[in-house]
This record gives C-alpha cells, structure tokens and sequence, in this order.
C-alpha cells in the first residue's frame, strides 16, 4: 500500500511538473535564448528612456536626434566601438524615430555586444530588454556606419540599417545592465 501511494505521489507530481514547463501560444512568440540574453517586462520600454537610465547621459528626444544633440552638449561621438557608448540608428523608413543601443562587449573590430529595448515589429517583443544582442558592422569601409542584429528567432542576423555612430559618456558608467547582473 505505501508503494502504491509513493508511486501515486510521485506520478502526480511529475504530472504536475510538466504541466509547469508547458509553453502557452504567447509565450512562443517570444524571441527564444539562453545565458540571460534578453528578459520580458510587462509594458514596452522606449530605448532612449533605456539608453539614459542604463549610462547616465541626459538627452531626451528621439533616437536619430541624440547624434546632433551630444554634439551640440559636448559629447565626443565618433565610430569606434567602446563599452558604455551609446550606438545611434539613423532615421529610415522602418526606424522613423531611429534607436539607441548600449554598447557593452566589444567582441573585436566588427562586433560588439549590446544592451537596448524596444526591438522589434510586434508588442511581444518590444516587451523585452535585450541585456546581450550581438552587433555587426558591415559597412564597406568598417565605419560602423551599417549595422546588422542578431535575430534571436531565425537564430542568425538580421537585415542591416543605417548608423550614425556611437556617442561617448564623459565618465566611464558602470552600465545598469552590468550592476543587475551582478547583483
């Protein structure tokens, strides 16, 4: 008897587990990755809200507008990778307001890795924070001038657009991302 009821405990509570590891439908919409790659939230983040709480630089405006305004605030800017830099999307047809990324590895001269939120084309996506999105140059001269990203969900890089460089913090941040990561 004490068998039989081990054994009915055991299968319901494996029962129970695999129910636990289920995968709705919305879930499977989401973009898919391991090692803290990327985690969901609740509401949208804009990324240049992002971009200023994760390095501390006060610009508020759209993202294609930071490049002329840290200029015009005494930022350096220039297109060399470096952790801490904010990396700015030109405005295009598909990025009208542009974007922002935060640059946190550079992997070598054409790769880094990024921080940044609201990538993507649908709300269930742009519901995450990216904490570790690879970057890739493929400008013709290596300026960093067009970028590609690493698309979780074919699992290989996405369609390149235009940049306008990186802008640089005037103290060296330790970036959010990496103070949340630590702790």
């Amino acid at each position: 008897m004490k068998n039989r009821s081990f054994l009915a405990l055991m299968y319901l509570l494996s029962y129970l587990l695999v129910g636990c590891a289920a995968t709705t439908s919305r879930d499977a919409d989401r973009p898919q990755a391991g090692h803290g790659a990327f985690y969901s939230v609740d509401a949208p983040v804009q990324c240049v809200t992002y971009a200023r709480e994760v390095t501390g630089i006060p610009i508020y405006g759209d993202a294609h507008t930071w490049w002329r305004q840290a200029g015009n605030a005494g930022y350096r800017r220039g297109h060399i990778p470096r952790p801490g830099a904010v990396m700015v999307l030109s405005k295009t047809r598909k990025l009208q307001y542009g974007h922002l990324a935060v640059v946190k590895k550079v992997l070598n001269e054409r790769e880094v890795e990024v921080t940044h939120s609201n990538w993507g084309d649908n709300h269930e996506r742009r519901c995450v924070i990216y904490n570790a999105m690879r970057v890739q140059d493929v400008s013709s001269e290596g300026d960093w001038s067009r970028v590609r990203f690493w698309n979780y969900e074919i699992n290989g890089w996405g369609l390149p657009y235009a940049a306008s460089g990186f802008i640089y913090p005037k103290d060296k941040p330790q970036l959010l991302s990496d103070m949340i990561s630590a702790g």
